[in-house]
């Protein structure tokens, strides 16, 4: 009996002990007289029962008449949200050099693929960019165009087949395996074939990154210092393992061959030439191993397959819903094919003027990433407040609110491409559209992902009608417990038939 009443003590002592603690962090932003959103515990302004931030991001935006920042806590973390859109065009470009880093959780030496581009800072951030930027030039683009059509080729092949045994098609799993193969064949120069194969090697990899649990994203961002310390590792071994591994063979079998594609591993491979090895300078001034070069291939794999593919599948639903706008861009295609004598070419794409409204109002209304982050380097006095973000703290931008605020595009609900007509355009702040990001660290990679986004959508469209079925959730439910905006269950169902 006294064993077990000194257990109880024990243990409601250590959650007292834990639940002042967070309580004590809780006042953060009320110490320093700043308006924040009211926290819960343990998860801060983390909606438990919804996780996806874009709840967190419409929250937020309530509050921007009152104040143009306000504080919040991931976690225990406390965190500034800027609700203006002049100020987080400030924070974007005007001041970058007082926002240039993300503060995302890196880890080297137990986590080797997390030292990408897009989690990295500073001047190895700087270099690492400069270095890789060539990948993304429309000259680029224009060379792997014709890779990309073949797999939209193999891809128009799959769909047919799957039609003759029955209409009511899953989109989820397909376009993921789609733009599996255009990235496996662009960034690595393998031929995945995942679309006639679900169970290919590449396609295994990426719904095992996909499935990595969203609270250990939360947990390393919350606590990356603790996360370091007990070698906590955000990708699991295995999946490292294939990525180095795949790049290790990649990049022997070309150089013993002497083997040129003019992709992205070329890219890396002309890098490391390029490099002194005895360089002691920062970033990939000097040679880099496999485990960065794998870290870089990751990034274009996991960044390339997952945010395109979500935003054909939220397209092609929008479409379903909008049988008028399916129309009017079916028939942009046709138009714009019978110029170039229903050659499916870059300039051609590059005509499609509707189409890229459409999709534009695709990332508008489902953003794949929900925030930006960016973390401050220096104080930051916002203007014309009396307000400082401390050095150090990081910036969630709830980019997702901001797309959805009612001030900025009216009826945000609806789905409308004319939105994004030029003279529209001109009328809103560059701040307001922030699928990509904005200033020098928005998406390096959005080229291809327009490109790819537009191959597959043209391909889809101009051979198939697209409407919804029994199956077809109206209005769209989002999957709350995955980092990419995904439909619930990371499935949808639409009617397809031949056109």
């Amino acid at each position: 009996m006294d064993c077990l009443f000194i257990v109880s003590s024990i243990v409601i002592a250590l959650i007292t002990f834990v639940y002042l603690t967070f309580k004590w962090k809780y006042l953060y932003w009320k110490n320093r007289g700043m308006q924040y959103l009211e926290p819960s515990f343990p998860l801060g302004n983390i909606p438990f029962k919804k996780i996806h931030f874009t709840q967190f991001s419409v929250d937020a935006l309530k509050l921007k008449e009152t104040s143009p920042l306000i504080g919040a806590y991931l976690v225990t973390k406390p965190v500034a949200v800027p609700l203006k859109v002049d100020l987080i065009q400030n924070i974007l470009v005007k001041d970058f050099s007082s926002f240039h880093d993300r503060g995302v959780y890196v880890n080297e030496v137990d986590d080797p693929l997390s030292a990408h581009m897009f989690n990295l800072d500073g001047e190895r951030w700087k270099t690492v960019r400069t270095k890789l930027s060539p990948t993304f030039t429309s000259g680029k683009m224009k060379f792997m165009f014709s890779t990309v059509v073949e797999v939209a080729e193999r891809f128009n092949h799959t769909l047919a087949g799957l039609i003759k045994i029955k209409s009511e098609i899953e989109l989820v799993d397909l376009l993921e395996r789609f733009t599996t193969d255009v990235i496996g064949s662009c960034a690595f120069g393998i031929e995945c074939n995942s679309l006639k194969d679900p169970n290919f090697i590449f396609r295994h990899y990426g719904q095992k990154v996909t499935e990595v649990p969203l609270l250990r994203h939360l947990f390393v961002s919350a606590f990356p210092n603790f996360a370091r310390k007990i070698h906590m590792r955000v990708i699991d071994k295995d999946i490292a393992d294939f990525f180095i591994e795949t790049v290790r063979k990649t990049i022997d079998y070309r150089e013993k061959n002497n083997v040129r594609r003019n992709d992205f591993m070329d890219l890396l491979i002309e890098i490391n030439k390029d490099s002194n090895e005895n360089s002691e300078g920062v970033g990939i001034s000097k040679k880099l191993s496999i485990e960065d070069m794998a870290a870089q291939a990751f990034l274009f794999f996991v960044a390339g397959f997952e945010t395109s593919s979500a935003t054909m599948v939220f397209c092609l639903y929008e479409l379903a819903l909008n049988s008028d706008i399916q129309e009017k861009c079916r028939q942009e295609i046709d138009d714009v094919l019978k110029k170039y004598d229903e050659n499916l070419t870059y300039e051609a794409i590059e005509e499609m003027t509707y189409l890229d409204q459409t999709i534009k109002e695709t990332l508008r209304k489902y953003p794949p990433i929900g925030f930006l982050i960016r973390k401050a380097v220096r104080d930051y006095p916002v203007p014309n407040t009396k307000v400082v973000i401390e050095k150090g703290m990081e910036v969630y931008i709830p980019l997702y609110g901001i797309h959805h605020d009612p001030e900025i595009y009216p009826n945000p609900e609806k789905f409308n491409p004319d939105r994004f007509l030029p003279e529209e355009m001109k009328n809103r702040s560059p701040g307001s559209f922030l699928a990509f990001g904005d200033g020098p660290r928005n998406c390096v990679g959005q080229r291809f992902a327009k490109m790819q986004t537009r191959i597959g959508l043209v391909t889809l469209l101009k051979n198939y009608r697209f409407r919804t079925c029994v199956k077809t959730p109206v209005p769209m439910v989002i999957e709350p417990f995955r980092g990419i905006l995904s439909p619930k269950g990371s499935k949808l169902f639409l009617e397809v038939e031949k056109v």
